[in-house]
Order: structure tokens, then sequence, then C-alpha cells
């Protein structure tokens, strides 16, 4: 009887968990399932490889957005401004709390931006990193 009622706490608490997890975090786990099926090594996403991957400069994008910081700056708390001159949100969850809460549109940006920038679709695990870097700061 007390192993019945200990299980089912358990799975009640388990489902409360994953009812509690938002968009973002439901998100992540999509891409870390994808790149655990890339590659099998995968042990998770880092900030440290999403910050790289927002200040590198790739060359076979198009030539005005050679780098994420084209755009977005430097620091992802701040606003950017397109080449257009209009102003972009800052991305950093810290400061943009929303920003993350419809993962239509977040592939959306990730597919315009990942091939404006890298001239490609970026992986599942440079999504993953990403997300991780801009949610940390």
């Amino acid at each position: 009887m007390k192993f019945r009622l200990a299980l089912s706490c358990f799975v009640l608490s388990f489902h409360s968990l994953l009812a509690s997890a938002g968009p973002l975090e439901a998100q992540l786990a999509t891409y870390a399932t994808a790149a655990k099926a890339a590659n099998p090594a995968f042990s998770g996403f880092s900030a440290a490889r999403g910050e790289k991957l927002h200040v590198t400069n790739f060359a076979l994008g198009k030539p005005d957005t050679p780098a994420c910081t084209s755009c977005h700056g430097n620091d992802p708390r701040a606003a950017g401004k397109t080449l257009t001159g209009k102003l972009i949100e800052p991305m950093a969850l810290s400061v943009s709390l929303g920003r993350y809460a419809d993962p239509a549109k977040v592939e959306k940006w990730f597919k315009r931006n990942c091939n404006e920038v890298l001239g490609r679709e970026c992986t599942p695990l440079e999504k993953g990193d990403w997300l991780t870097f801009v949610s940390s700061r």
C-alpha cells in the first residue's frame, strides 16, 4: 500500500513538473532529442557555445549580416537594430521575458536569421546552445 501511495505521489509530481515546463523548456527538450539523434555523444547545451555562435562572423550568409551581432549587438540584454534602422527588442530572457513563448515564432526567426547569417539552417545543437546563451543573460 505504501509503495502504491509513493508511486502515485511520484507520478503526480512528475506530471506537475511537465505541465509547469514552459514553451522554451519544451522547445529545448525537442532540440535536445534531435541533437542526441544526430550525435549520440550529445551531453547538453552550452551557453558558451551559444555565445560563440552569436559573435562569430560567418562567410556563407549575406555579406551585410555576417554575424548575429550585425543586428542584435554583442550584448543580448541591449536592444539591437536592423540594417534599415528598425529597433529589435533585446534577446536576453532576463530583459524580454515573453520573447520565446511561441515556438512557431522562434522557429520562424531561426530559419530566417540562420539562413541570412550562416547561409544555412541552424542545427538543433546550435539552436539549443543559442537559446541557452540568451536564457543565461
